[in-house]
């Protein structure tokens, strides 16, 4: 059995996604390096499926630079992290617009649920500070979950 080069994307595509759930985890921060290899590997990425420049790739560079927009919005009204918000975009530059859409979903649910457990978590700890959210876990759990449905690969002809 051979292992296509587009799989080999995706799996070090989650390898980075967990690497920045668990530093998010541990240290509240995404690193820049780590955001730029996402982005950067992307280019790896498209060249490894044969995705056109035209409309393919242009259309996922302007949904990515969209959304880092829209999300850097949020990072100045201090609802999210700046490496958050760029993770976010870095992912969005692998995704056709369907399995993006299905990305922000699910990674919005996992914010969710994430959220409403520190929360709790908080309620029972007065003295606490207000939690900070690890938001670089749920975007792991939205990429994840595209990855794990076979909607990042081209299919086989």
């Amino acid at each position: 059995m051979t292992i296509a080069l587009p799989d080999i994307f995706a799996v070090l595509l989650a390898v980075m996604l967990l690497m920045g759930a668990w530093t998010d985890i541990k240290t509240r921060t995404i690193a820049n390096e780590l955001n730029a290899a996402i982005a950067l590997m992307a280019i790896g990425f498209w060249w490894a499926c044969g995705e056109p420049i035209w409309p393919d790739i242009a259309l996922r560079i302007g949904v990515a630079v969209a959304l880092f927009a829209l999300f850097a919005l949020l990072f100045m009204l201090k609802m999210m992290g700046g490496g958050d918000v760029k993770m976010i975009a870095a992912v969005a530059l692998w995704l056709p617009l369907k399995a993006l859409f299905v990305m922000l979903t699910v990674m919005a649910l996992a914010g969710g649920v994430i959220t409403v457990f520190l929360m709790v978590r908080h309620r029972w700890r007065p003295n606490a500070e207000r939690p900070e959210i690890p938001y670089g876990v749920a975007i792991a759990i939205g990429g994840l979950w595209v990855i794990a449905n076979g909607l990042l690969t081209i299919p086989a002809a």
